[in-house]
């Protein structure tokens, strides 16, 4: 006995039936204390004190010259570029 064919359903299709996949994001939330390294516009990390968050922008800067980093301090709710100099 000979099977019957059925419909190839394509890619796309068999995709957009499955469920997505969860995303995991980074808190979209300033800190409301300490300083926080904001990298184009993306808040990635959290210090205590200003000169650590400041040393670490550097660095990164440093090493990615093209990323926009800014220092942003929770107290005051003001957030400064970081330049080489």
């Amino acid at each position: 006995m000979r099977q019957q064919r059925r419909p190839r359903t394509s890619v796309g299709a068999q995709l957009a039936s499955a469920a997505p996949a969860p995303m995991h994001r980074a808190s979209p939330s300033l800190p409301t204390s300490g300083y926080a390294l904001i990298v184009d516009g993306h808040i990635k990390n959290e210090f205590k004190t200003k000169e650590a968050a400041e040393k670490g922008a550097r660095e990164l800067k440093s090493r990615f010259p093209m990323l926009q980093i800014k220092v942003y301090n929770a107290e005051a709710k003001v957030s400064e570029e970081i330049t080489l100099a």
